[in-house]
């Protein structure tokens, strides 16, 4: 079975896509973005996928790529175009290049036009295939800048995309307007700029004159993304909280384990935000933890101490989540859930006063 999930950056209106196969676990990214790698990473954790390879479309001018900082994380291997210009991929792509995953692979088609570098990936069965800034939906990738040829782009839509069967569901690097896939069919019937019956004269004449502004992020993400995605030293951001080993789950909350919480004692705070009677009932609660009802937190914030690490604790592990969510926008930095809550720091036999037996 295929496991394909869509995720999209706001910021630069991108969209990475997780393909994976179950039987094997294995799996690819395509386009990720740096500043979600972490919530690529936690994606992966959850649907327990090992990540084999990050994949290109082109070199990009509106963010950078996510590939090297994946590759530190989770040891994946870097493919784009051999065209593309760019130094420190595991693997150079040409036209026809199949990269497996699994028992599924994707076939590389080049579709030069936005940049020298851009690539098509076709699924094995042409039943869904990712064009990049070479075909959006609706429309396509500029091509004044970056190596970009109208009439390259014209030939590259019509003999590698449209040339697919017509069901062949496309998804492309970007969109703006919130939609998120189309289909050969449509695009060749439907796409104001080169579809219907468009000639690649028409073509380059709507291009010529787009009158588009110069990428916001072109001067700092194509450096970058000429070496995958690799920043200058000093710059790579903030990592991971370092006050206790957490996971970042695809929800976005970092969560801690019980032991580590069991670990860590008295250097963090434990807030308990039951209610009372759950609070002194049959789960009981953890030494120390002090108690803040959910609904009563956010005004009672101020009680909780903001230069030491806060742990929210509950029954499962939900309204805690929620407490993280209240905390941070309380202004605490260093905050975290408790996985599973009570009922799973009582399975793994971590001490508890009160409650049942």
């Amino acid at each position: 079975m295929l496991i394909f999930r869509q995720l999209f950056d706001a910021p630069s209106s991108t969209y990475t896509y997780l393909l994976g196969d179950a039987l094997s676990g294995d799996a690819l990214l395509i386009d990720p973005v740096f500043e979600q790698v972490r919530r690529d990473a936690a994606l992966l954790h959850e649907l327990r996928l090992s990540l084999r390879w990050t994949l290109e479309t082109h070199v990009h001018a509106d963010h950078v790529t996510g590939a090297w900082l994946l590759r530190q994380r989770t040891g994946s291997r870097i493919a784009l175009s051999c065209r593309s210009g760019a130094h420190g991929a595991d693997r150079l792509l040409e036209h026809g290049d199949r990269i497996a995953f699994g028992g599924r692979h994707l076939k590389v088609r080049a579709t030069p036009g936005h940049t020298n570098g851009c690539l098509t990936y076709v699924l094995d069965d042409q039943s869904m295939a990712f064009t990049g800034d070479c075909l959006l939906i609706r429309g396509c990738g500029r091509t004044d800048f970056q190596q970009g040829d109208a009439g390259t782009m014209y030939r590259s839509v019509h003999e590698q995309i449209f040339s697919l069967p017509g069901r062949c569901l496309l998804y492309p690097a970007h969109d703006y307007r919130g939609l998120t896939v189309t289909s050969v069919d449509e695009e060749r019937n439907w796409n104001p700029r080169i579809g219907g019956d468009s000639s690649a004269d028409d073509f380059a004449g709507y291009m010529k004159n787009l009158g588009l502004p110069h990428p916001k992020q072109i001067d700092v993400a194509v450096p970058a993304n000429l070496n995958c995605g690799r920043p200058a030293e000093g710059l790579v951001g903030a990592g991971d909280p370092t006050w206790a080993p957490l996971t970042f789950t695809f929800g976005g909350i970092w969560e801690i384990q019980p032991h580590v919480l069991e670990e860590a004692g008295a250097r963090v705070q434990v807030i308990d935000v039951r209610q009372p009677d759950e609070f002194d009932g049959s789960l009981g609660h953890i030494g120390g933890a002090k108690l803040i009802p959910l609904d009563q937190l956010a005004a009672r914030s101020g009680e909780i101490d903001k230069a030491r690490p806060v742990v929210a604790v509950c029954r499962s592990g939900a309204r805690s989540a929620q407490a993280v969510v209240l905390l941070q926008r309380a202004g605490f930095g260093e905050v975290a859930n408790l996985a599973g809550g009570m009922l799973r720091w009582r399975a793994e036999g971590c001490p508890v006063e009160g409650g049942a037996a």
